[in-house]
Parts: structure tokens; C-alpha cells; sequence
């Protein structure tokens, strides 16, 4: 498919409520690729099924505290060098970019740099979500090495990094993005088109554009944009979304910490909710959502906070007190829920003292009368009942 203006629009709706609250705000990212696409042309969409297996794909995306992003806007060009530059090092220029990650500013930055650039954007990437580390992709858990990569800044700056590991990877990218004011430029996890086959999230683009479509022309179908959401999601390879509370921001703490926005949400229950209250903690993304201190969704599950009215994503730097919001679940797709994944990603991983239950299995009568992707189907299907 080609992607224009309008798409972006639904794209970034659609891949800010897949980020899970993270991947930076939406629609600096979407501002971006419009001003591009506007100048240079549509982009293409690969299938990520349909690529040859030599293509030579370079991922760009953006690194930081999304708090950091919104105050430092970029132009469009950084991200653009960051990839000329790791071209240049590999002496080999790119077929194509694609994202690192579903969220916000990340979703849509691959489309700017795509624009700019004439490649085309493959649909996949390699969390499914949003997640705060670069080690955090099914690319690292397959088996990919993310480096070597090139960090660069609005001024000129720019390093290339080569790492023993992916977790070096992310300590080094980290500290060289804090010293660059809290905000940078990626380009990495260089990839074959069989690599992005064989360890990348396929469709979840296309998923974001028809997420962000159903929100956008809802009042057309005469249902509301959380039942067209979970139509749209329904027997996806990630799994239908689940409205999980509603209500009313009653507390908000969140402060940047070590190149991460950390924190947690107080909301207070509305309308079939009321007298109970959600905590949702978060590092950049949701982690956790508890109601009265039983656990309702955890990471790598997709934890989303909408505008009430619009079902508008609400990204974590953009929480305030006294937001009346609904809070959805989506579940992720297999490849994030293998032992090799949780390992990496699970709530152990960030410092929480219970393993992570899958949505289907938590919210067991919903997910009885849902329609499960196939390679759910099977494994899940006889524990639903």
C-alpha cells in the first residue's frame, strides 16, 4: 500500500495505542512525515512476507524520554544522517527502513526518514509495542546484533558504536543520548529481508493505520471507537482489546530518571467502576495496571489510556490530573510471549515480583466469546474452557 497523509494521520493514532503509552508523543512524529510526504512523494508499504531475502534494511527511530522530545523538536534531517552515516561505515546503502518499535514518534519517524530518502517503509517491527531499552526487540531475542549504530543530535554530533553486546548496545546509546541532552537519533539493528522474516512483528503498521482508521470514521459505522477498536483487533496476531477501567486522573508522578520517564497514574473509577481505583506504573510505557491492588494487565501485554470522549491515545508525558479517561488492554502476539522473550521484557525484568500472565488468561470469560488468531487458537482455546 502507499502511505500519505492521511494514513500518518490514522498511523499515528493507531501506533501511539499500540506504544502503550510510550515511543514519544505521536504527533511531533506524524507533523514530520507529513511535512516530508507533502514534499517528496507517498511511501511505500512492504509486505514483510513478500521482500527478498538479500534486501538490505536499515531501522531508524529516535531514543530518549519522550518529556525530552516534545520540548526539542526535531527538523526531519537527523535521523536521515544518522542512517547516511551508518551507510557509509557498512559501505552499502539501504533497500529500505522500517521501525524499531509501535508507539508514538517512532511509528512515524521511519515514514519521514522514507520521504526524504525514496525508500520504502517493510511492515513490521520489533517490539509490538512500545519498550524503554534497545535491547528490547525480538530482532535481540532471535539473535540479531543491533550494532554496529550511529547516535546522533540536531547539532552535527554524531557516534557510531560498535558493542560486544545488545545490552552494551543500550547502556552506551544510553549514556551518549543523556550527554546529547536527553534526545537522539538511531539508526540500527541492520537486517536482511529473511532476518525481518524470521525474528521481526509483521503487520503491525498496517495494524496501527486500521486502529487509528476505526477511531477516526467510528461515527460513520454508528459505533463507538472502543467497540470499532475491538473489531479491528479481533483475531489479529496480536488479539481483540479489552476495555479494562474507566475513570477520572485523581494523582500523577512522573519525573525523568536516568533517560527514562518513571512514574505512575492514580484513577479514580467512574460509572461501573466507581468506588474502585487503577494504579498504572510506568517507565516511558505502561508496565503494570492494578485495580484495589490485584493485577488486571502487565507488560509485554499492551496497557493503553484514552480520552474518554474521542478514544484519543494519552502518551505518559501527556497525563494531567483531572483527565477523564478509559483504560484498554490489548494482547501482544506470540513471538513477545516465548520464555527467551519475558526474559527480557516480562515484569521480573523491571523489578516486579510475580510472572506475566497473558490478557487472554486473566480476563478468561471476555476471551471466551473472542475470536483468537490462530496461533492463539491452539493454545489457549482448552484453558478459556
Amino acid at each position: 500500500m502507499k502511505v500519505g497523509v492521511d494514513e500518518l494521520e490514522s498511523l499515528a493514532i493507531g501506533a501511539a495505542i499500540l506504544g502503550a503509552g510510550g515511543g514519544g508523543d505521536p504527533y511531533v512524529g506524524m507533523l514530520m512525515a507529513m511535512r516530508a510526504i507533502e514534499e517528496h512523494g507517498e511511501v511505500e508499504l512492504l509486505d514483510p512476507n513478500k521482500i527478498p531475502d538479500d534486501m538490505f534494511i536499515i531501522p531508524t527511530a529516535m531514543m530518549g524520554a519522550p518529556t525530552i522530545m516534545n520540548e526539542r523538536i526535531p527538523s526531519g534531517e537527523e535521523t536521515v544522517r544518522s542512517m547516511r552515516k551508518l551507510e557509509k561505515h557498512l559501505g552499502r546503502k539501504a533497500d529500505a527502513t522500517m521501525p524499531i518499535e509501535s508507539g508514538g514518534i517512532n511509528s512515524t519517524m521511519p515514514f519521514n526518514v522514507a520521504a526524504r530518502t525514496g525508500l520504502p517503509v517493510v511492515d513490521a517491527d520489533g517490539m509490538g509495542r512500545a519498550f524503554p531499552e534497545l535491547q528490547m526487540e525480538t530482532f535481540h531475542i532471535y539473535g540479531i546484533s543491533g550494532a554496529p549504530a550511529v547516535v546522533s543530535d540536531e547539532r552535527g554530533n554524531s557516534c557510531i558504536i560498535e558493542s560486544v553486546d545488545n545490552y552494551q548496545l543500550e547502556w552506551l546509546a544510553r549514556g551518549i543520548t543523556i550527554r546529547m541532552g536527553g534526545a537522539s537519533h538511531l539508526a540500527e539493528y541492520v537486517m536482511t529481508g529473511e532476518q525481518v522474516k524470521r525474528t521481526g512483528i509483521h503487520y503491525s503498521v498496517s495494524l496501527a493505520i486500521k486502529i487509528g482508521d476505526a477511531i477516526r470514521h467510528a461515527a460513520k459505522t454508528g459505533k463507538t471507537p472502543l467497540e470499532r477498536v475491538m473489531e479491528v483487533t479481533e483475531a489479529t496476531n496480536y488479539g481483540k482489546a479489552i476495555p479494562l477501567f474507566r475513570g477520572k486522573i485523581i494523582d500523577i508522578e512522573r519525573q525523568t530518571t536516568a533517560g527514562f520517564a518513571v512514574g505512575r497514574v492514580e484513577i479514580e473509577g467512574l460509572d461501573e467502576y466507581q468506588g474502585s481505583r487503577l494504579t498504572i506504573t510506568f517507565q516511558n510505557e505502561n508496565l503494570v495496571a492494578k485495580v484495589d491492588g490485584r493485577v488486571i494487565a502487565s507488560v509485554p501485554d499492551i496497557i493503553s489510556i484514552l480520552d474518554m470522549e474521542r478514544a484519543l491515545p494519552i502518551t505518559t508525558e501527556n497525563l494531567r490530573y483531572g483527565f477523564r479517561v478509559m483504560v484498554i488492554g490489548i494482547p501482544t502476539p506470540e513471538i513477545m510471549r516465548t520464555p527467551e522473550a519475558l526474559k527480557v521484557w516480562g515484569p521480573r525484568y523491571f523489578g516486579y515480583d510475580f510472572d506475566f500472565t497473558p490478557l487472554e488468561l486473566l480476563h478468561r470469560e471476555y476471551y471466551r466469546r473472542a475470536r483468537l488468531p490462530p496461533e492463539k487458537e491452539k493454545k489457549y482455546r482448552e484453558q478459556l474452557g
